[in-house]
């Protein structure tokens, strides 16, 4: 107890922490805002369906572009640690390979995505009316996917290099031209659900090629040259690849519990599937922020271990864990006395709000259970422990399984009970996982891909 009250009071650190937390919770946040802003603009259009169009077309997007979150993970836990080793030709490896990556799949993902989306919206059995419109919305979105893609590797680079400020100018000027463009498509020019689509297409373009424009200014501090001859190798993949398989593999499983709410929802009524997009966009809002001091922990721990400075690695995360858990006790006392006026802000369909209104003690109660989670992907992204988080996360879905199949007679309470329980099984394996490293001294041994 004594050891983590020093490292609690070690000023140092909560500057550093806050340095890289700050600008990543200002730029994070507006990720969510643009939900909030789509949410409120579409959610005073006067029909449920055109609401709960945007909400479905944004999960099934959502789905597969959060299911490539890898783009930013790995690329954050290798930058990190090279940046450790003032290693500049391998940062230039590695900031190529995600973008080389992130086009391929791109690529990949445009293929899929038109009979993936078929299928989804078979199974969730939308009214007519939901399923011409998020086809509509999702189709569109797809034009931005190589943008988005290329966004995350981007992001994963600069927080590598402990650089908060790139991130936190490719994610606001992406965002602050997506609220923009929708004020504009879907009010001023009356393009409704689908000029919300088309505004985020083009704010991920505009975020992109920003990104793309900075890297020149921050590879100036690492001197070094792109190894072309070992780049072709594949052997100089094999590292990125294997973490970026089970981090796949791992977001692919989270994105698959969000997908399946919004199956759920759907089947319930197209009020439902609106009053859970609300309910949700509050869970994105304390995730997001929550994340930004997580970066911090990736960023700072991967350093650590890169450096193999034991006494760095343990303050960092013991302020962030500080830090984290005052901020989640924060957003819940919010969500419990004030968000009635969140909902309200969002739309002012009268079946929306009543439907979301029930299940808001949920929202209130999230922050305290997820919190968790949010940190310790933080430490095993830094530390490149991508086959823990894929266990941790394989075996999250597996345990909570049997109570959603029990829980589907409870209709939405049911559906928000089995996620409550999913994310608190995420804090819970990971943290056995990494109380288990620990105990084996195993933070700073060659790390397991």
């Amino acid at each position: 107890m004594s050891t983590l009250l020093n490292d609690w009071r070690d000023r140092p650190t909560h500057r550093r922490v806050w340095a890289l937390a700050g600008p990543m919770i200002l730029s994070n946040i507006s990720v969510p805002l643009v939900a909030l802003v789509d949410s409120a603009v579409i959610g005073h259009l006067p029909h449920a369906h055109q609401l709960g169009a945007a909400a479905v077309g944004a999960s099934l997007y959502t789905f597969l572009a959060w299911a490539m979150g890898f783009l930013r993970m790995g690329t954050t836990g290798f930058a990190a640690q090279a940046a450790g080793r003032s290693d500049g030709a391998a940062l230039r490896q590695i900031l190529l390979q995600g973008l080389l990556l992130s086009v391929l799949l791109a690529l990949v993902l445009g293929l899929f995505a038109l009979p993936f989306s078929q299928l989804a919206l078979g199974l969730m059995q939308p009214s007519a009316d939901l399923k011409q419109l998020t086809l509509d919305f999702f189709h569109t979105r797809l034009f931005g996917l190589p943008a988005a893609l290329a966004s995350y590797a981007l992001v994963g680079w600069f927080l590598g290099t402990q650089n908060a400020r790139a991130p936190l100018a490719i994610l606001l000027t992406t965002n602050l031209v997506n609220i923009a463009l929708n004020l504009w498509f879907v009010i001023g020019l009356e393009w409704g659900v689908v000029g919300s689509a088309r505004a985020s297409v083009l704010a991920e373009w505009t975020g992109a090629l920003l990104g793309l424009a900075l890297t020149q200014q921050a590879l100036r501090a690492y001197p070094g040259k792109v190894a072309w001859a070992v780049l072709a190798l594949w052997q100089s993949w094999r590292p990125l690849l294997a973490v970026n398989r089970d981090i796949f593999i791992r977001s692919l499983a989270l994105q698959s519990v969000f997908f399946l709410i919004t199956v759920q929802g759907a089947r319930l009524g197209d009020a439902t599937v609106a009053a859970n997009a609300l309910l949700l966009n509050g869970l994105l809002l304390t995730a997001h922020a929550l994340d930004g001091l997580a970066h911090a922990v990736e960023a700072l721990c991967g350093h650590a271990i890169g450096a193999h400075d034991r006494a760095a690695l343990r303050r960092s995360l013991t302020v962030a864990a500080g830090w984290s858990l005052l901020a989640s006790v924060a957003f819940a006392v919010v969500f419990m006395f004030a968000g009635h006026l969140f909902i309200q802000m969002q739309t002012d369909i009268p079946a929306v709000r009543e439907t979301a209104f029930i299940y808001l003690p949920y929202l209130a109660a999230l922050p305290l259970v997820a919190v968790w989670s949010y940190l310790l992907d933080g430490l095993f992204i830094g530390a490149t422990r991508a086959r823990e988080m894929r266990n941790a996360m394989v075996l999250s879905v597996v345990l909570v399984a049997p109570m959603a199949w029990f829980a589907q007679g409870l209709g939405n309470h049911g559906l928000w009970l089995t996620f409550m329980v999913f994310m608190l099984l995420r804090g819970a394996t990971l943290g056995i996982l990494a109380r288990r490293l620990n105990r084996s001294n195993s933070w700073f041994s060659s790390t397991g891909h």
